[in-house]
């Protein structure tokens, strides 16, 4: 699809599951600043002089004035409330989101359909689309992101109609979409979809996912017509297309020219000076395949003994849902992985793993990618991981390698020149990490460039301003 730019006269809201803002309680005043995640990193491209982000804010406020209070504080940051009680916004996102649709996105079977769930899910919906339709004015656009809200473009499609209000819809995906046959397993699959068919657009970060999406809607939904990337359903044509999301680059790069940076770089240096640095960052979730990537690391000890005493793997696992068991499960084994590893390597003098599980401050998390020779990424399954864009701008001297799992994304376009594995064969993942520690300077060059040449191109601004652009051209 042909890029283009958003009419400066368009006002953008665009509606997602958390605000990209956390709202916090002091002393009876409440305070804003800024979250992370992969959507808040994607969307920092927003060129838009006019737009309205309306989310969860994560907190349950009842207070009336309370509220007001921190609707105040979120509009000097262009963002509104979605409010929902603890419990809905629980079970919507735990319950359902989290439960179902998450896994399910990423090829995990088993998954137990909760009727309280799947009716909080609905609620959500429901409430984000009057919260939405209401704030909107004629002529916006609306940018809906990802499965938190499935249902939200064609409950926003008829309120706006009874409202005589004509905005573009259009959606954004930021996780694999599975095959037809796998995603026939959720329950309430059609629904789900024929929520999403009321956009305008559809966006997917790689063919495969558009593809599959395109493939669900036509075997499992009856009177639709897929042809030329096109859905014709209830008598209206939906747009689907590929938008590579991409990051900040300049943020990245000129992380290194920044004092508190340049000084942690320096200090890294002097601690690693004899050593291989592998750096790994990672949510706990069971589709970023950090057992796999402790499994494979210690296969790659096993097989080249000589190198336990050059190399360290610092794994930073931020984490993640931290009230839902099969999380807690994961960090245990996780845990236990790690303190097998550590008991049979480490010596008095070092220690070839170093796992470090919270989060870690920008200048930190620059500087560790800036030392590092490779960066292992193993997800199991992954919509893209910007994780792998943030290692590339930071690695303009050192020119890293980076070893990446073939089931994300990112590999779709990286592939040129990064080391692809399958992260459930242990000795491909050790195999690829040897070749990326014993690589020479020359294909380390030329393999840095055309991740760089990727990088540079496909940025988060580039990504907004051609979603944007196709919506902007639309007419309901």
């Amino acid at each position: 699809m042909a890029s283009g730019n958003a009419s400066s006269k368009q006002r953008v809201i665009i509606a997602s599951n958390r605000l990209p803002l956390s709202v916090k309680e002091n002393n009876g005043t409440y305070e804003t600043t800024p979250s992370s995640g992969g959507l808040v990193s994607a969307l920092r491209g927003l060129q838009a002089a006019d737009y309205l982000w309306l989310g969860w804010p994560g907190i349950e406020v009842n207070d009336k004035s309370a509220r007001e209070s921190v609707n105040a504080s979120l509009a000097k940051e262009n963002a509104a409330a979605v409010w929902l009680d603890q419990k809905l916004a629980t079970d919507h996102y735990n319950g359902f989101s989290n439960a179902i649709l998450w896994p399910s996105l990423h090829y995990q079977s088993g998954v137990v359909m909760d009727d309280n769930a799947w009716e909080a899910y609905q609620r959500v919906n429901e409430i984000f689309a009057d919260e939405v339709s209401n704030k909107a004015k004629d002529g916006d656009l609306i940018w809906v992101h990802d499965y938190h809200l499935f249902l939200l473009p064609r409950l926003l499609r008829k309120r706006l109609q009874a409202q005589n209000k004509r905005c573009p819809i259009g959606f954004s995906l930021h996780t694999p979409f599975t095959v037809d046959d796998f995603w026939r397993g959720v329950p309430v699959h059609d629904q789900l979809l024929e929520g999403v068919l009321g956009s305008d657009i559809i966006g997917f970060h790689t063919d495969e996912y558009k593809k599959n999406f395109l493939g669900a809607c036509d075997t499992l939904l009856d009177g639709t017509r897929v042809e030329n990337d096109q859905i014709h359903y209830d008598n209206r044509v939906v747009e689907t297309g590929k938008f590579i999301v991409g990051i900040d680059y300049r943020k990245f790069a000129d992380a290194s020219g920044d004092h508190e940076v340049l000084s942690r770089i320096k200090e890294l240096e002097t601690l690693y000076k004899d050593k291989q640095v592998i750096i790994g960052v990672d949510r706990m979730d069971y589709t970023k395949g950090l057992p796999e990537k402790l499994d494979g690391f210690r296969i790659f000890l096993e097989e080249h003994p000589d190198m336990a005493n050059k190399v360290v793997l610092i794994q930073i696992a931020v984490p993640s849902r931290e009230d839902v068991k099969e999380y807690q499960d994961l960090e245990a084994q996780v845990s236990k992985l790690v303190g097998q590893i550590s008991g049979k390597h480490a010596t008095p003098h070092h220690s070839p793993l170093l796992y470090i599980h919270r989060s870690v401050s920008f200048a930190e998390l620059a500087a560790l990618y800036s030392i590092s020779d490779a960066c292992l990424l193993t997800s199991r399954r992954d919509g893209m991981n910007l994780v792998a864009s943030e290692y590339v701008a930071c690695q303009e001297a050192r020119q890293g390698v980076l070893v990446l799992s073939e089931f994300t994304g990112a590999a779709t376009f990286l592939k040129p020149g990064s080391l692809l594995f399958n992260p459930s064969n242990t000795h491909s993942l050790s195999d690829a990490l040897y070749k990326a520690l014993t690589m020479d300077k020359e294909e380390r060059r030329r393999n840095y460039e055309e991740l760089r040449n990727f990088v540079t191109t496909n940025t988060s601004a580039k990504w907004t301003e051609t979603f944007l652009g196709e919506l902007g051209r639309l007419k309901n």
